[in-house]
């Protein structure tokens, strides 16, 4: 195995709410050394042709870098990826700070999402332990007071919080007025 990168991908099926964990290859992971090229490579691989970017089939990853974690100014880099539902292709976003090296302290180098919720749900991860819970009383809150909310809960500082999608499930979420 690289060093620097724990080999395990966690699957994390919203629809049944089932958890699991994949070891990838050596291989796979000398081609793709986290982030965007990992996340590519996991989208091609397990999203079948002409999947609807709105639909329960999309997957979502979130994969860190080879080189995060390390005390190094712009190493704390991940990626979140899917299917775009603005152009229909491979659709990313980059972001910083404590997240992917929490992840990757969690015993994985990325999270790929599977399914729709029939509630409102959030993956809880700590330590290699993987729980889906009841996110009902943070429902149609703005990330700010989820973030605010989910601290007093846990005692700790690490989460990750979207803002609210569109009702209507558009390409586009606008915040509430």
């Amino acid at each position: 195995m690289p060093s620097g990168v724990t080999g395990k991908l966690l699957h994390v099926d919203l629809t049944t709410r089932q958890t699991r964990v994949e070891e990838l290859a050596q291989t796979v992971l000398r081609k793709h050394l986290g982030g965007g090229a990992l996340s590519a490579y996991l989208l091609l691989r397990d999203l079948p042709p002409g999947v609807d970017p709105l639909g329960p089939e999309n997957k979502l990853v979130f994969a860190t870098s080879i080189i995060n974690g390390l005390s190094l100014s712009g190493t704390n880099r991940y990626t979140a990826a899917a299917k775009s539902p603005l152009t229909g292709g491979y659709g990313e976003a980059e972001a910083g700070g404590w997240w992917g090296p929490e992840l990757r302290s969690s015993g994985y180098d990325a999270v790929m999402v599977h399914g729709q919720a029939d509630s409102p749900v959030y993956v809880w991860i700590k330590d290699g332990q993987v729980e889906i819970r009841d996110a009902s009383r943070y429902w149609g809150q703005l990330s700010g007071e989820c973030r605010t909310g989910s601290r007093r809960s846990w005692g700790t500082s690490g989460c990750e919080c979207s803002r609210p999608a569109s009702p209507a499930s558009g390409a586009c979420a606008s915040p509430p007025s």
